[in-house]
């Protein structure tokens, strides 16, 4: 019998590893509704310090909010990955008051490098942003495979 983790559950200890330490995250009141291998989905509700001068949701929020979702979607099979480059299109603005889901996909992984794609969007379902993160394996375990 195998003693390491099945996929599912190393995605977890991952998550939980990471999530433990993401200060940042947190603090932005940011949720993790679902992690799997290669995917995550985070949420987060528009705060009234989270608006800008033309009373929209500040755009840097926005991405940091899919930025979260692509470090843990691309964090789920034990290794340290970080963001090698990242890119973003505004669609429409967010919202005081609305509740943004931003649900990361993994498109491409191979030898230290992946690709994600990250969709933000309002609790009516309408895309607010599209979001695409290019990852970059730097060594080192977030956690072990071993199931003891």
């Amino acid at each position: 019998m195998s003693d390491r983790m099945s996929p599912e559950a190393l995605a977890r200890a991952c998550a939980d590893a990471m999530w433990a330490e993401d200060a940042a995250s947190q603090g932005l009141g940011m949720e993790l509704e679902f992690v799997a291998p290669g995917e995550a989905k985070m949420a987060m509700t528009v705060r009234p310090d989270m608006v800008n001068g033309h009373g929209i949701m500040h755009g840097g929020f926005i991405f940091t909010l899919a930025d979260s979702a692509f470090a843990f979607a691309c964090n789920t099979y034990g290794e340290k990955v970080v963001a090698q480059h990242c890119s973003i299109t505004f669609l429409q603005p967010g919202r005081l008051g609305d509740r943004l889901t931003a649900h990361a996909v993994e498109r491409s992984r191979s030898g230290r490098s992946g690709i994600y794609d990250i969709r933000v969007t309002n609790a009516s379902g309408e895309i607010i942003a599209e979001f695409r993160g290019h990852s970059r394996a730097i060594g080192g375990r977030l956690v072990e495979e071993s199931a003891r």
